[in-house]
């Protein structure tokens, strides 16, 4: 098995060595070469084209910075993570701008330093497989990634799918991360997943990420807050999504507004082609401000009678706000094949029909949760795997873009009161 090639790029000699102390113990990482200033590093990379630099920011001659801006010139397939003893908004933000796909803080263990080049060498591997064919400037002598004339159009415009249910226990956040993995396999287009289940979201546990960001450190930035700030902030992903994690503890919530989300949401549909929201079982001013973005609410359920009951009530409410019933879909999760409840006496009770049946597949579940390891990746080949790329496929269908129907004046006048409203009971008051 090939290992992991990795430059390492700082000016002081002590630091570099212990670096490579740090990777000493890790198999699959070989370190093939070193740089004390960014002209050496983009040498060495040119000479030895490695999976992964480790570039220091701070460094004489020339920074870490423009090294990286170069490097991802002279090497594409480079993954440049960055390194600093700063870990400032401005720091992460030209960090990202100058292509780097991870920002460690030091100092780091060797676990948090091991990690990140993993998982960034697999978002790496993710990209080089779902690079389409396209046409390289000869001026460039060839190398791929480089000059190249992106195939298409002008990316879509990004739609935010929010994942919800009315019962806790139904699966919502597990959902949520398999789903915004199938639409990247599927489409290879960009995907944000944020988990606004801000008290005790569980997306990173999931994922198996361990970022130093969450959605807390986007708060409160004003005009400081942008794109390029944004994708600093957030996680990327060996699928090759980014994630943004919810606060790292429950107090912290009470920071996070409802408008500071609605503006964080919509900055994410300017960068990304499709948002997965995960949310948590309670119809909050962060859930409903959610939805008043939302392209389409992904309902999850159970083949339980509180579940039902629960979701029909859900139906009510969103008729009451004025949410199209076309653009609610139901997941019914966790079906075993003897349930005393069928899905289509579920679907005649609700008027709605079902999107998708999800198998109970509780070990594979439990595995791919304890690991880390989402279903689609870890164990493609399931049948349960499987329901989640046919989901994708069919929301990839659904959000088409489709001629836009004109809307009558009153009925938007009336939604914008409305979402000035606060709180589930501001909203439905008449």
């Amino acid at each position: 098995m090939a290992k992991i090639t990795v430059l390492i790029v700082d000016d002081i000699p002590e630091t570099r060595e212990n670096l490579r102390k740090l990777l000493y113990f890790e198999p699959d990482i070989e370190i093939v070469g070193t740089a004390a200033n960014g002209r050496e590093a983009i040498d060495q990379a040119r000479k030895v084209q490695p999976n992964i630099v480790l570039m220091d920011i701070n460094m004489p001659d020339m920074d870490g910075i423009s090294a990286s801006q170069e490097i991802t010139r002279v090497a594409p397939m480079c993954q440049v993570i960055m390194m600093s003893v700063q870990s400032e908004a401005d720091y992460l933000r030209r960090s990202m701008l100058a292509g780097a796909m991870d920002f460690l803080t030091k100092p780091f263990t060797s676990e948090e330093l091991s990690s990140s080049i993993h998982r960034v060498f697999q978002m790496g591997a993710s990209r080089r497989a779902a690079m389409p064919a396209a046409t390289l400037d000869p001026s460039l002598g060839g190398v791929p990634g480089v000059g190249q004339v992106p195939a298409g159009g002008a990316p879509p415009q990004g739609k935010l799918l929010l994942v919800f249910s009315p019962k806790g226990g139904t699966g919502c956040s597990s959902v949520a991360a398999n789903l915004a993995i199938a639409l990247h396999k599927a489409s290879s287009r960009k995907i944000a997943l944020v988990d606004l289940s801000l008290q005790f979201g569980d997306i990173d546990a999931i994922l198996n990420l361990q970022g130093h960001h969450s959605l807390a450190d986007a708060v409160g930035r004003g005009d400081e807050l942008d794109g390029d700030l944004l994708n600093a902030l957030m996680s990327p992903h060996a699928s090759g999504i980014k994630v943004m994690a919810a606060p790292p503890s429950p107090e912290m919530a009470e920071s996070i507004s409802s408008e500071e989300v609605k503006v964080i949401l919509s900055l994410m549909r300017q960068e990304f082609d499709f948002v997965i929201a995960d949310t948590c079982s309670y119809l909050d001013d962060t859930v409903l401000a959610a939805m008043d973005l939302a392209d389409r609410l992904l309902l999850v359920m159970v083949p339980e009678i509180p579940s039902i009951k629960a979701t029909k009530q859900l139906f009510e409410i969103a008729e009451a706000l004025e949410f199209p019933s076309d653009h609610i879909d139901l997941i019914l999760n966790k079906v075993a094949t003897r349930d005393d409840i069928r899905a289509d006496q579920i679907g005649n009770s609700l008027r709605h029909s079902i999107l998708a049946q999800l198998e109970l597949d509780p070990r594979s579940m439990r595995l791919a949760t304890n690991q880390g390891l989402p279903l689609v990746m870890g164990q493609p080949n399931l049948p349960l795997a499987a329901a989640f790329a046919e989901i994708a496929q069919q929301l990839l269908a659904l959000l088409e873009p489709k001629p836009v129907a004109p809307v009558e004046e009153p009925a938007e006048v009336g939604k914008a009161e409305r979402t000035k409203r606060v709180g589930l009971f501001g909203r439905l008051k008449k």
